[in-house]
């Protein structure tokens, strides 16, 4: 079985701005690198895309600042959408196909993603670089694509294969350096 997580990268707001306008919402918010924080909210951990998504504009329109909401399903598929000052400007997803009932339906190629627009957005990465690594069908988990792409965009490393779920357990050491707080409820 592999990996079901959900995060948002915030780029502008602060650890202490997100922690006070999410509550009384259950959530983690990882100290802020730079200009850049994560957060892991426990409703998207269900992986409706439709919370991810109005999260993302809830975020990105009241902070006026961009939110990458990410999705990976069970390491099968990793899925995006790229949220500027409140509205979608992108979406990406390494598996169209993930969810076809055929067993025997292979993968169809990655989908979506605009790699200069991350790099821009980020203000960082080589679109280049980028663009390889969405389109890439050489990745067997989602998650090593997600964190090739962090590496390549300069993005904390703590979106990498945690959500809420992952990040509440006792077992969540490896995030210790994110230094994560707890919306407090």
């Amino acid at each position: 079985m592999g990996s079901f997580y959900t995060n948002h990268t915030v780029r502008g707001a602060s650890q202490q701005e997100l922690l006070d306008w999410l509550r009384p919402r259950p959530a983690l918010v990882s100290k802020t690198f730079g200009t850049t924080s994560v957060l892991l909210d426990a409703a998207c951990e269900s992986q409706d895309s439709r919370l991810l998504a109005t999260l993302a504009t809830q975020v990105s329109s009241h902070f006026t600042c961009p939110v990458l909401a990410l999705l990976n399903h069970d390491d099968d598929m990793l899925y995006f959408e790229l949220y500027e000052d409140g509205k979608k400007t992108d979406q990406y997803n390494s598996n169209p196909n993930c969810f076809d009932e055929d067993d025997d339906v292979v993968p169809g190629p990655p989908v979506g993603g605009d790699a200069v627009r991350l790099c821009t957005v980020f203000d960082a990465g080589d679109p280049v670089k980028v663009e390889a690594i969405l389109r890439s069908t050489e990745y067997v988990f989602a998650r090593e694509r997600h964190a090739a792409l962090a590496e390549a965009l300069g993005l904390p490393l703590c979106s990498v294969g945690f959500g809420y779920n992952y990040a509440s357990a006792d077992d969540a050491n490896d995030i210790a350096e994110a230094d994560f707080r707890h919306t407090g409820v």
